[in-house]
Parts: structure tokens; C-alpha cells; sequence
């Protein structure tokens, strides 16, 4: 073989090396998605990606207000059971249902909780008309993630 050769074949194997590296550094770059929460009311169900989540870190209280709206929604009859499901990752931390900001539930590391639909009406539990923010809060002490869902009365 000649020193010709010889360069060539280096350079092409430092030329791999290199997008191989490349490659691997876009990947890194990429944003893991967020565990998923998912609410289910009769035959309908939405899911969601986290409105703020930063990798199992407390999120800043000055973000949290924002955090509480989504555009995710589901219409649920009074009459019918809310279903919340929850990816092991959430549930692992410890996971609280808040109702328009407010927790409507103690902590749990379950993956799954159902509550009567007409809870989420009731002026008891702080409702007023016919729509209620509900949010799935990480974290016990610190909040770790929050996904919102918009709930929508439909009778």
C-alpha cells in the first residue's frame, strides 16, 4: 500500500469519526419528552405533555401561575367518573390533583385515581360555572412538573 492510500484511509476514517460524533451530539441536543398524564371521562380521554417540567428540578414559584393553563380539554358529565392516569415516572415522585390552583387530593404514588365528575362543579370545592382548570402537580415538597387540563361541563 501506498502513503497515498494510506492518507485517504485516514482521512476517510477521521471523516466518519467525525459524523458519527456529530450525529451523536444532535441526538444529545434533542429534548426528551415529557412523562404523560392522561384523563379519561367515559369513552373520551386526553393525554398531555407537561405545561412546565424541567427534568425532575423544582420549578420556580414566579413560573408556576402560568403553568395552570393548557389548551387540552375534555367535556365531562356531572354524573360521570374522571379518570386520572399517570406515567410511572410522575407517580414515582408523588403526584397531587389541583383544582383551579387548589389541591383536591393528598399526595399519591399510584399510577391511576378516580373522582365523581360532579366534584368538579361543585362550589364547594371552589367550581364556578361550567368549566374548571384541573392540574397533575410532581412533587411533594417542591413542585416538579405540572400538566393542566381544561374540564368542560357537559349535562
Amino acid at each position: 500500500m501506498t502513503t497515498l492510500q494510506s492518507a485517504v484511509r485516514r482521512r476517510r476514517a477521521v471523516a466518519a469519526a467525525g459524523a458519527v460524533s456529530a450525529g451523536l451530539l444532535a441526538l444529545s441536543a434533542c429534548e426528551k419528552p415529557t412523562p404523560l398524564a392522561t384523563i379519561t371521562v367515559g369513552d373520551s380521554s386526553v393525554h398531555a405533555e407537561a405545561t412546565c417540567y424541567d427534568n425532575g428540578k423544582a420549578i420556580k414559584d414566579s413560573k408556576l401561575l402560568s403553568c395552570l393553563k393548557s389548551d387540552t380539554s375534555i367535556k365531562v358529565d356531572p354524573d360521570e367518573t374522571v379518570r386520572f392516569g399517570v406515567d410511572p415516572a410522575i407517580a414515582d415522585k408523588g403526584w397531587t390533583i389541583l383544582m383551579n390552583g387548589q389541591p383536591l387530593t393528598d399526595s399519591s404514588t399510584k399510577t391511576y385515581r378516580a373522582i365523581p365528575g360532579s366534584v368538579f362543579f361543585n362550589a364547594q370545592y371552589g367550581a364556578s360555572g361550567n368549566s374548571t382548570w384541573v392540574s397533575i402537580k410532581q412533587g411533594d415538597k417542591d413542585v416538579l412538573g405540572l400538566w393542566s387540563f381544561k374540564l368542560l361541563k357537559d349535562s
